[in-house]
């Protein structure tokens, strides 16, 4: 168990430390509280020094959204400038730091009763004092949010209720893909990655059998309660495992994360991938999981190739190189907000993105 340590109205003080993004514990602590200045601020965070912030809740936002105005680069020049510029963003303010009681209470003035969101996220609160860093308080507040609310799934004509932690299915393009896409009755699937469980709670509704995977363990959890939720708990088996399950498939089914980017957070797992592992790892692996005439859908945005990260020939060469081809694919836009945000320093490639299923069999 990890501890921060820092001295308060003259007396010892100590916490757990937890950070989901498996951030070291500072080593160096300071109490604020709404006297200091956001210039103030950032000098200390600058050289090392977290802030422990014992004044007002909605300061302390206003603080950390200053702070972010001053930190942020102007027009990163590309892609990978704009990864630089967000990962130093999350690192300077993930110095700001909030204490959550033993029962997870935050004792702050006009704070919020985290207690709910926090156990959500985090588990049974621990009996002792835990420390945070607010970015992440902040973050565990708003996927409480999507939790209870939900997101709604047209082809599903339903909500399904992210968990903490688990990349929720906001983009409807992709899920209709595989809502439209030739489907054998009867077919035993495989959901490969299956996060909220969504692509494999449509596939059952169009009559598969699934077995759903996923190496995160709080997607399996949710992956399971969306199953029950929606009543395909007998048609959906949820396994925590590595990519595959035992056995072969009539269709596997992989949405793999879509940039070959290293993520700055546990919930970006399920956008950026590094050098492009899963994806490789699926394709060099799907033959030999499928039946003989079975085939496997690979869902996947272009936005790499639009951002120069990947190009077309790379990934069809891969494809090859695993013995797969292609027989098929089908092309939708993006309908979410970005798409038009004129602001988004990815606007234009956004702008031009196709999200495509591409159908694939074993070439002998």
């Amino acid at each position: 168990m990890t501890t921060i340590d820092w001295t308060e109205n003259g007396s010892p003080r100590t916490a757990r430390w937890h950070s989901e993004n498996a951030t070291p514990a500072p080593a160096r602590v300071l109490v604020v509280d709404d006297r200091i200045t956001a210039n103030a601020a950032l000098r200390l965070i600058r050289a090392g020094t977290a802030l422990l912030w014992r004044g007002d809740f909605h300061n302390a936002r206003q603080l950390m959204q200053a702070l972010g105005r001053r930190i942020r680069r102007e027009h990163p020049a590309d892609f990978h400038a704009m990864r630089a510029a967000r990962a130093e963003r999350a690192e300077l303010l993930g110095r700001l730091l909030v204490v959550l009681e033993a029962d997870h209470a935050l004792r702050l003035r006009r704070a919020p009763d985290v207690r709910r969101a926090c156990d959500h996220a985090y588990g049974r609160a621990p009996g002792a004092r835990v420390c945070v860093s607010l970015p992440e308080l902040l973050g565990v507040l708003g996927a409480y949010q999507w939790h209870l609310n939900g997101v709604e799934v047209p082809a599903l004509d339903a909500r399904i209720h992210p968990d903490y932690g688990v990349f929720a299915p906001v983009r409807a393009e992709y899920v209709d893909l595989v809502a439209q896409a030739p489907l054998a009755p009867g077919a035993l699937a495989f959901d490969i990655g299956t996060g909220t469980g969504v692509l494999a709670a449509v596939l059952a509704r169009r009559g598969a059998r699934v077995v759903a995977t996923d190496i995160n363990p709080r997607a399996v959890a949710c992956a399971r309660s969306t199953v029950d939720q929606l009543g395909l708990a007998d048609r959906v088996r949820v396994v925590e495992a590595d990519l595959w399950p035992g056995g072969r498939a009539d269709l596997i089914v992989c949405n793999p994360p879509w940039l070959p980017a290293r993520p700055t957070s546990a919930l970006e797992l399920g956008i950026y991938d590094p050098d492009s592992a899963v994806l490789h790892r699926f394709l060099d692996g799907v033959t030999a999981h499928l039946t003989p005439a079975g085939e496997a859908w690979l869902v996947l945005s272009d936005l790499a190739e639009r951002l120069g990260l990947r190009t077309r020939d790379e990934l069809l060469t891969r494809m090859t190189a695993a013995g797969l081809r292609v027989v098929d694919r089908y092309d939708t836009s993006p309908r979410h907000p970005r798409v038009t945000d004129a602001d988004d320093p990815l606007h234009e490639a956004r702008g031009n993105e196709v999200t495509s299923l591409w159908r694939l069999v074993a070439a002998t």
